[in-house]
């Protein structure tokens, strides 16, 4: 045996015991570490602590601690996002999506801001005050009266406007089994036809290719003859090339 592989045998000899002790990386988690881990609240309530907040409270933490990004009213600041306003303007070409025209549930506000708010110093609010700014939103978006209190126990009672235009994920039971067979590979079809050519779909900006190109397929379905652009454009090249200097491609022919 090579004096290297009695030096490999050596060591593994050494380190088994080592191994079979364990790596001895880290411990496990305490209870108070795990709780302070677990803060996240859910649609049904699960994860919401005690605690209670009204209106005129969250104003004042709100405007101390959350209006330099999103404004007083919550109507944004820059390009920061607005949290209040924009009620039926989901089917607009530019939506503005806040707390009252867009978000489904109020536990993902309440969640949010414990867990990130405010920027810069996330998880410094209390839980009464996590409860007072998320009273004073729901009052911003002409939720709730000015003398609202929120509270742990009526807050499953809060529903948002936008809610029933979402809907759970239910792929598993829609969408799986039907993508879970066996693809098709060849022969899949007797047939192939276009049907329709994406440029003329409206999926793109009407610039001037996607209408000219709309307007040749109209026209060859139509029976009519090209427009007099494109003959045009072929004398043209012709006309170019027919310009080109003999005596220059000789003696570029002799350079090359």
């Amino acid at each position: 045996m090579s004096k290297f592989l009695k030096i490999a045998a050596a060591l593994v000899v050494v380190s088994s015991p080592a191994f079979a002790a364990g790596l001895d990386l880290g411990r496990a988690a305490t209870a108070e570490e795990i709780a302070a881990w677990d803060i996240d609240v859910r649609p049904d309530g699960q994860g919401l602590p005690e605690g209670s907040g009204d209106v005129w409270a969250g104003e004042e933490v709100f405007t101390e601690r959350c209006a330099v990004c999103h404004g007083d009213f919550g109507e944004a600041v820059g390009r920061w996002p607005a949290l209040a306003g924009g009620h039926g303007s989901l089917t607009r070409e530019r939506p503005v999506k806040t707390i009252g025209s867009y978000w489904p549930y109020l536990s993902t506000v309440w969640d949010y801001v414990h867990r990130a708010m405010p920027f810069g110093n996330a998880q410094s609010l209390t839980d009464d005050e996590v409860y007072a700014i998320t009273a004073y939103l729901l009052y911003l978006n002409d939720l709730v009266d000015e003398d609202f209190t929120l509270s742990h126990e009526n807050f499953a009672g809060i529903t948002l406007p936008n809610e029933g235009n979402f809907f759970p994920d239910d792929r598993a039971e829609m969408e799986l089994a039907a993508f879970s067979g066996e693809a098709c590979m060849t022969d899949c079809k007797d047939s192939v036809e276009i049907t329709m050519r994406a440029a003329v779909l409206d999926v793109t900006p009407e610039e001037t290719k996607a209408r000219q190109l709309k307007e040749a397929v109209q026209a060859a379905k139509d029976g009519k003859a090209p427009e007099a652009e494109a003959p045009v454009q072929v004398a043209q090249a012709e006309t170019a090339v027919a310009e080109v200097d003999p005596a220059m491609l000789e003696e570029g022919e002799a350079v090359f």
